[in-house]
C-alpha cells in the first residue's frame, strides 16, 4: 500500500503512464481478490466497504427487477446493512418475507423453500451471521431456486465468511455476494461486490465511468491493493487458521463450562471436542456467550479495563438490544448478559486463559441480578 502511494499514485482511469501502472495495479488487486473468490476478475466491483456493497446489491438488482415480481425473501438476522435497504424496498411496494432462526440461529433450507413463490424476485440470507457465528446453506437455497426454474436473484452477505469458512462462488451458486476488507485485516474503507453475468445492476453512485461504468468515483487504489494482499494471504492460510481458532475457541467453551456456573452458549457448535472441519455449520471464529443474570455492558466495562475487548450485538449498533438473539426468542435475561467473542489470525491460548480467568472474576465480582 506504501508502495502505491508513492509510486502508482495515478488515477487508474487515466491513459497517460502514471494512470497505466495504476491500472494494473487495480487490476491485479481484483485478481487477488476473484481468486479467493473462486471466480474471474471481471465479475468483482471494489466499494467503499460492506455497507456500500450490500445496499448496492438489494438496490441496485431490485431497480432492475420490478417489472418482475415484487417479493423479496430476507431472514430476521440480517445485518442492518442489508436490513435497511430492504426495508426501504418494502415501503416502496415490495412484499417481504422475514424467516426466522432455529434454535441454533440459522435459516433451514426447507424454511428458505417454503418461502419461495413464482414471484420471489430476490433473496438475501446472510452466510455467516456475524453475532453468533451460525452459518447459512446458501448453497443449498441456490439449487432449490435452480430446482423450481425460478428467476430470483440469489445474493448472500459473505463478510464474516471470506478466508474463514470454505466456499467459492460456485460453492454457493448466488447471483451476487458481498465481501469486506477489514474482516480479512485488510484496510478499512474498501469492500466489493460480485456479480455473475446474469445480473444486471443499476448504479448506486452516479458520476463516472469507473467500475465498467456501473459505479462512479475514482477508486481507492491503496486500500484495494491492501484488499488484494489480505484476500491472497488469507485464502492461503485459511485451514490452519481455521483450525488454530477452533482450538482456541473450544478450548475457551470447556474452560467456561468448567468455571462459570450457569453459563450460556448461544448457536454455534453444541459438540466440543469434535475435530474441526470444513463442513461445521459455525464459524470457528465467533463466540456468543451469555452469564443471565449480569448486564453485557456492565461485564463488558470489566473486561474492557483489563485489557480484553469484546462486543454486544453487532458493532455498528452500538450496544442496542441484538436483533438476532430477539429473533432467536431467548430469554431476556440470556439477551441481556451476552457478549460477542471473536477471534482472529492472530488469537493466541495464552490470551485465551487469560479471557476465562477475568471473566471468571468479573462473574464474582460484579453485582448479580435476578431478571
Amino acid at each position: 500500500m506504501v508502495c502505491v502511494m508513492k509510486d502508482r499514485f495515478g488515477n487508474p482511469s487515466s491513459m497517460h503512464a502514471y494512470g497505466r501502472l495504476a491500472r494494473d495495479e487495480l487490476d491485479s488487486a481484483r485478481k487477488n481478490l476473484a481468486g479467493a473468490l473462486g471466480t474471474t476478475a471481471d465479475n468483482i466491483y471494489f466499494t467503499s466497504g460492506g455497507t456500500e456493497a450490500n445496499n448496492w446489491a438489494i438496490l441496485g438488482a431490485a431497480d432492475t427487477l420490478t417489472g418482475k415480481g415484487r417479493h423479496i425473501i430476507t431472514s430476521a438476522i440480517e445485518h442492518s446493512a442489508v436490513m435497511d435497504p430492504i426495508k426501504k424496498l418494502e415501503s416502496k411496494g415490495f412484499e417481504v418475507t422475514y424467516l426466522m432462526p432455529d434454535h441454533a440461529g440459522r435459516i433451514s433450507a426447507a424454511d428458505f423453500s417454503g418461502a419461495l413463490r413464482d414471484d420471489t424476485v430476490f433473496a438475501s440470507v446472510m452466510l455467516v451471521n456475524n453475532e453468533i457465528g451460525s452459518v447459512n446453506p446458501v448453497g443449498e437455497y441456490s439449487c432449490e431456486i435452480k430446482r423450481r426454474g425460478l428467476d430470483t436473484v440469489l445474493h448472500t452477505d459473505a463478510i464474516q465468511g471470506l478466508c474463514k469458512i470454505p466456499f467459492s462462488v460456485k460453492t454457493l451458486g448466488a447471483d451476487l455476494i458481498t465481501v469486506s476488507s477489514h474482516k480479512i485485516h485488510g484496510p478499512k474503507g474498501v469492500g466489493a461486490l460480485y456479480a455473475n453475468d446474469r445480473v444486471k445492476l443499476a448504479p448506486l453512485i452516479l458520476g463516472g465511468n469507473h467500475e465498467k461504468g456501473i459505479r462512479g468515483g475514482t477508486e481507492a487504489l491503496p486500500a484495494a491493493i491492501g484488499f488484494g494482499v489480505a484476500a491472497k494471504i488469507g485464502i492461503s492460510e485459511l485451514e490452519d487458521n481455521s483450525k488454530t481458532a477452533h482450538s482456541i475457541r473450544e478450548y475457551i467453551s470447556e474452560r467456561l463450562k468448567a468455571e462459570i456456573p450457569g453459563v450460556v452458549f448461544i448457536g454455534g457448535s453444541d459438540s466440543p471436542g469434535e475435530s474441526y472441519s470444513p463442513s461445521e455449520s459455525y464459524s470457528p471464529y465467533i463466540m456468543c456467550i451469555s452469564l443471565p443474570g449480569y448486564k453485557s455492558e456492565v461485564l463488558m466495562t470489566f473486561l474492557d479495563g483489563e485489557g480484553i475487548y469484546v462486543s454486544r450485538s453487532a458493532a455498528c449498533k452500538k450496544g442496542a438490544r441484538s436483533r438476532t438473539l430477539e429473533a432467536m426468542k431467548l430469554k431476556n435475561d440470556v439477551i441481556d448478559g451476552s457478549l460477542r467473542v471473536s477471534f482472529s489470525r492472530y488469537s493466541t491460548m495464552d490470551e485465551a486463559e487469560c479471557f476465562v480467568k477475568v471473566l471468571k472474576r468479573a462473574s464474582e465480582k460484579l453485582i448479580f441480578r435476578k431478571i
